[in-house]
């Protein structure tokens, strides 16, 4: 690493602790987290910042690329500008008029599901309206020279897609067909239940609000393929759904599945956006066009655990760390970003253990023998699925937990494990006292959520259809089944209605309010400026007795903030 990046590393760095410091605190800090939070959001690049990155030359760009790179760090926010945010100065004075006003025009009541639907359809509005104007202009759209143009310079080259490829494939009489790979069974059969929740929301939309292509309603149709969490299975699967099934689009579940068929994805030109995994790779808009990311990247997670400990643990200070890692790609890109973390920060880290598991090991025992053995006073958990809910309970029985209590240290959880009914209450008392950095996520079980309008929603539809609300992974399906829907009737009121192209730019266009993400977390996506869809986080820890997440301090989001991804598979990062 170039001193030039140790130093904006450094910077992230000390920004990160500024977070932190607001996750600390005494009781009655804690005694408020779990209500509701002021939070600041932070204002959407303006068309002139657009412009801007658009009459970028290739020599200044490409200076932008290579000071943006940070390693295994990438994928997470720009140091300079987290840092700004962090300390609360962005420039007001930067802000566009039209920005202003948008802000005045989306004031709706979210406290109805009316004014919620209300907002979502004001919102489509303004993208149809904006992205027709720019498609009708020939600024957006395919060209006479077969370029599919976006915002901030975002582009995909049409003339590479497949002979019999078509914009519309998958699009019948009655059907928009959707293919879906996901695990429904092996250790991680619980993220499954997400498959039956987006198929929930789904079949609300076509019983109510169908999505219109040429006038007439089509159904959502998702075909599921259960891959087990096994990557060769999901290739297998995605060539089906490619050749056989006929879609209009793919998503899939996982990290070391969806790296192992994002490429054939995109070559096909297939729209494979809101992936259930939140490894920085997906934020790669130059090489990935068709792939993006839904939840908040791991490697700001990574960061983020490190700038916690820094601010909170100071009387332990440097402390001792150990990770329990799935042994996958989904494990790696957690493992390298706090490694690279604790390198740069010896004063903060003064020995870090990372410890792999077996994704299929029906224990962990022998891991945290070896970790309790290494005496850590911080202890992360960097893995998926049931692990999650082993290494709480094995740090219980094993005694790390209470020896890490002991010490003032900590124990986390990873952001895919905030699920209450599958990770945390079957723990037990071990659960409890447990961090998590959530990237944002509601949990539809939690008491501080379930009586939003739209929670009441989710959970009255799902009970309706025999799902048990109890089960709160069946409403994260609705966490990603809504961008998905919303992108859709963007696309679908484009010139030239539902097609691949349209959908694809409706999806780098996107900017919504997320009903099922905290409030003062923006949701949007800018072409090639911004490819993460959510960059802020709450910071939270267990209440075992109210089975709630309680925040503690502020939600922090950092918008737009965060640089592309190149994941470089042979070396293990981004470049």
């Amino acid at each position: 690493m170039t001193k030039r990046r140790m130093w904006r590393l450094l910077a992230v760095l000390f920004a990160f602790s500024l977070v932190a410091a607001a996750c600390g605190g005494d009781d009655d800090d804690e005694a408020g987290g779990a209500g509701e939070t002021d939070t600041e959001t932070t204002a959407a690049p303006s068309d002139d910042d657009m412009d801007d990155t658009d009459d970028m030359d290739e020599e200044e760009m490409a200076e932008d690329d290579d000071e943006g790179a940070t390693g295994a760090l990438g994928g997470a926010a720009a140091e300079e500008d987290i840092e700004a945010a962090v300390a609360g100065e962005d420039d007001d004075d930067e802000m566009a008029e039209d920005e202003m006003m948008d802000e005045e025009e989306m004031m709706f009541d979210r406290s109805t599901l009316e004014g919620v639907f209300e907002e979502a359809a004001a919102r489509r509005a303004k993208a149809v309206a904006s992205l027709t104007e720019k498609i009708e202009s020939g600024e957006y759209g395919v060209g006479d020279d077969g370029i599919l143009r976006g915002p901030a310079g975002f582009e995909i080259d049409m003339n590479a897609c497949p002979d019999d490829w078509s914009d519309t494939t998958g699009i019948t009489d009655s059907q928009i067909r959707i293919g879906h790979t996901t695990a429904q069974s092996g250790n991680l059969a619980a993220y499954g239940n997400i498959a039956y929740g987006w198929e929930n929301y789904f079949n609300w939309i076509n019983d109510n609000d169908p999505i219109m292509v040429g006038g007439s309603p089509r159904d959502l149709t998702l075909i599921i393929k259960d891959d087990a969490y096994v990557a060769a299975q999901t290739i297998e699967f995605v060539d089906e759904l490619i050749e056989a099934e006929n879609v209009f689009s793919i998503l899939t579940l996982g990290s070391p599945n969806t790296l192992a068929v994002y490429d054939k994805i995109n070559e096909e030109c297939i729209p494979h956006p809101f992936v259930m995994t939140g490894h920085p790779a997906w934020g790669d808009p130059v090489n990935h066009p068709w792939t993006t990311i839904m939840q908040m990247s791991y490697s700001t997670e990574s960061i983020l655990w490190g700038a916690w400990i820094r601010s909170n643990l100071a009387d332990l200070l440097p402390v001792k760390v150990a990770g329990l890692v799935m042994d996958n790609d989904f494990g790696l890109a957690y493992e390298l970003g706090f490694e690279e973390w604790a390198h740069a920060n010896t004063d903060v880290v003064s020995e870090y253990l990372p410890v792999r598991h077996d994704p299929a090991a029906p224990t962990l025992t022998n891991e945290m023998t070896t970790i309790l053995a290494f005496e850590p006073d911080v202890f992360i958990s960097m893995t998926a699925g049931n692990p999650c809910l082993l290494a709480i309970q094995e740090a219980g029985q094993s005694g790390l937990y209470d020896d890490i209590n002991a010490k003032g240290g900590v124990l986390f959880t990873p952001s895919v494990c905030a699920g209450i009914e599958a990770y945390m209450k079957p723990a037990g008392d071990a659960a409890d006292g447990w961090w998590i950095i959530g990237g944002g996520s509601k949990d539809s079980t939690d008491p501080q959520f379930i009586d939003e309008p739209f929670i009441q929603f989710v959970n009255s539809n799902l009970e309706a259809a025999g799902l048990d609300p109890a089960v709160s992974l069946y409403a994260i399906g609705y966490t990603y089944g809504y961008p998905y829907g919303e992108a859709l009737r963007i696309a679908a009121e484009l010139p030239g209605g539902l097609t691949r192209s349209n959908f694809i730019l409706a999806v780098r266009s996107i900017d919504i309010y997320h009903p099922m993400i905290l409030d003062g977390i923006t949701t949007q996506f800018n072409g090639n400026a911004d490819a993460y869809f959510v960059e802020g986080s709450q910071f939270s820890r267990f209440d075992a007795t109210g089975q709630t997440w309680d925040i503690i301090g502020d939600v922090v989001d950092v918008n737009g903030r965060s640089s592309n991804c190149a994941w470089d598979k042979d070396d293990g990062g981004c470049r």
